[in-house]
């Protein structure tokens, strides 16, 4: 780790012990952190015995952020931003987490990883999740290899979607519309449709969810140039149809299926470059999803075994209009993975607990474009890996989580990464310190190794990420205080180079080693039982290589006020910073670097109990100053908005 970031963390925990010794006579001592965390361990533990820095977002934090994406609701946490959130509905989506890029960050559902074997990065696209389907939503930073594979460089998102509730049947009906305005040109009549149902129980041995979503979108042209305001509007559809049904024969046993089928349809412009007119009224792309799976689970005196599998197939197909021939090309993408995952956890004492698994990974896929056709007899590959983490809680506030996993890969060779974990929690101040060294790999895509720009020479990128911080609990638990400091080096990244004498381009890995440090803080104040305020601020600092679309400074603040049993009221505030991009020039043939400056967005949202759990009302302002901003070069973004709902329980 960077001296000086060492040397920050230190003066952190010097200043924090100081002030704990002032505060000592006005807080609470005792178990503080009581929240529970599956990421950091696979199974539930007290987030004070767990020494990652992982944030929740719940359900009631989700019902408070009802009519928001789930890219939006995970751009209020600290440390993290999805790019094209704040765009026209249909742009694809940028996952950066303290300064990696979407390849760096794996996403998990209900604990198992999901991607897109024909992804250029592998990456999976969080516009097929509707925010409806969610219950919960864990965000855990830092390199995390050792226990969730390839990907999982920078952090992990993982999302808990609903479940069934404990009454024999239950539901609920949702709708809501709103406006969709760029900050000059208002239309406020609705673009925005949202609706859905979904219908679930439990019997004894029995338990069931299904739901049915769909939105349609329009209003915004994706493209932003000068005369963009003359373009058609592009249009955005979504389709999610979800079943989950569990069996339990015991006490010892449960058996859980589930099954989904996600599409997106979405117009799209053409790639900004200065030089053609991006706008395009027949450019069309679809995505489909078929996924499904089994996790059967058994419990035993000492421990649990657990067994997650999925499958799944998804096909993109864009048709693109070709301004050389006046035709409109078509390009199929189809892709398949496999995920078994299987792992047993053993409690040798009620301190002291190991958790060992093996993963099978399996990835394919083919296309056809006017360009060049991938088949899948070649592009495909697979890996299989071992794994051990050794969790340990004494009772003196000692606790740490080590292990390692073993890459064996199909096409190139094998590769261990590992983490080691301490934390401590004072008895006598409410105050946990931690530290964690964790390394991680991502794998080269089949698209990276197999396609026309394809290197199969390629090694995987190698990340380790070293963090310092403390999280404390004052005036009775009132005020929670958390700061981290971290610092993450990668190497052998992989890059896109173009011979400029040849005008060959292929894939590579960059030399050198790069670095992105940074950190982040948060605060959260309850200043009554109906009043909270909390606030979260991050400084990344990236080399110019990592640095495109990354904010040195992002900030959100929001205030939390239950009016009533029945009425929320909520305002927040997020400040994102000066930011740099590129585009590739059609008339100078050059890579363009663009400055981007910093933008801020004030949104307002409200939510009534209009009958006791029956029936909700919910209503939001985003962007309510209309502020005009670029969050890619070339893209349209949102200006004021307005949105309405209705959520009918049974």
């Amino acid at each position: 780790m960077n001296k000086k970031t060492v040397r920050f963390g230190a003066l952190l925990l010097l200043l924090a012990g100081s002030t704990f010794a002032q505060e000592k006579d006005s807080v609470s001592i005792g178990k503080q952190l009581d929240e529970i965390v599956i990421s950091d361990s696979k199974f539930a533990l007290s987030k004070e015995k767990s020494g990652k820095v992982i944030t929740t977002i719940t359900k009631e934090d989700l019902e408070k952020k009802a009519g928001q994406s789930v890219a939006t609701v995970l751009s209020s946490v600290a440390g993290v931003e999805v790019n094209g959130n704040q765009s026209g509905t249909g742009k694809n989506l940028g996952y950066y987490i303290r300064g990696a890029r979407n390849r760096q960050t794996l996403i998990l559902i209900d604990g198992i990883p999901v991607t897109d074997a024909s992804g250029i990065n592998l990456e999976y696209d969080l516009r097929l999740i509707p925010a409806e389907q969610v219950e919960r939503i864990e965000v855990m930073k830092g390199a995390s290899s050792t226990l969730y594979g390839s990907g999982a460089a920078a952090g992990v998102i993982n999302i808990t979607l609903k479940k069934a509730a404990k009454k024999d049947i239950s539901g609920n009906a949702h709708m809501s519309l709103g406006t969709q305005m760029t900050a000059d040109n208002v239309k406020y009549n609705p673009q925005d449709f949202n609706q859905g149902f979904a219908v679930n129980g439990s019997q004894e041995k029995f338990n069931y969810y299904a739901s049915l979503n769909s939105t349609e979108t329009k209003g915004i042209s994706e493209a932003a140039v000068e005369q963009s305001a003359n373009y058609e509007d592009d249009r955005f559809s979504r389709v999610n149809a979800l079943v989950k049904f569990g069996i339990t024969p015991s006490n010892r046993l449960k058996l859980d299926f589930f099954a989904n089928y996600d599409r997106i349809k979405s117009d799209f412009d053409g790639t900004f470059d200065n030089f053609s007119d991006p706008d395009s009224p027949v450019n069309v792309s679809t995505s489909e999803q078929f996924r499904y799976g089994f996790s059967p689970k058994f419990k035993y005196n000492k421990g649990e075994f657990v067994l997650n599998s999925s499958f799944n197939t998804i096909e993109r197909k864009y048709n693109t209009f070709d301004s050389w021939s006046g035709n409109i090309n078509e390009s199929i993408y189809e892709s398949n993975s496999v995920n078994v995952d299987a792992f047993n956890k053993y409690a040798f004492s009620t301190q002291f607990f190991v958790v060992a698994g093996g993963q099978f990974q399996y990835q394919a896929m083919n296309s056809e474009t006017p360009y060049d056709n991938i088949l899948k007899e070649s592009a495909k590959f697979s890996t299989i890996d071992p794994y051990v983490t050794a969790v340990y809680n004494s009772d003196f506030g000692f606790n740490i989580n080590a292990g390692a996993r073993y890459n064996m890969h199909s096409v190139y060779d094998n590769h261990p990464v590992y983490n080691v974990n301490p934390s401590f929690t004072f008895s006598n101040i409410p105050l946990k310190v931690l530290a964690s060294y964790s390394t991680a790999y991502i794998t080269p895509s089949l698209y990276q190794l197999y396609s026309p720009y394809g290197n199969l020479e390629l090694t995987p990128e190698e990340n380790a990420t070293a963090e310092v911080g403390f999280e404390v609990d004052l005036l009775q638990k009132k005020l929670n205080v958390n700061v981290v400091g971290f610092h993450r080096e990668e190497k052998n990244t992989i890059g896109f180079y173009t011979d400029m004498t040849t005008w060959q381009s292929y894939y590579v890995n960059v030399d050198g080693k790069y670095n992105a440090k940074g950190i982040e803080s948060s605060v959260t104040y309850a200043i009554t039982s109906k009043v909270k305020i909390n606030a979260n601020y991050t400084f990344t600092e990236t080399e110019p290589l990592l640095s495109r679309l990354i904010a040195k400074h992002k900030g959100n603040a929001a205030l939390d006020f239950q009016a009533t049993d029945r009425l929320y009221l909520g305002l927040n505030y997020q400040y994102i910073g000066d930011r740099t991009d590129a585009f590739f020039d059609g008339g100078t043939f050059a890579t363009v670097p663009v400055d981007l400056k910093g933008y801020q967005l004030v949104n307002f949202t409200a939510r009534h109990e209009v009958m006791k759990n029956r029936m909700q009302l919910f209503g939001s302002v985003t962007n309510i100053l209309n502020e005009e901003f670029v969050e890619t070069v070339g893209y349209s973004t949102r200006g004021r908005n307005f949105k309405v709902g209705l959520n009918i329980l049974f």
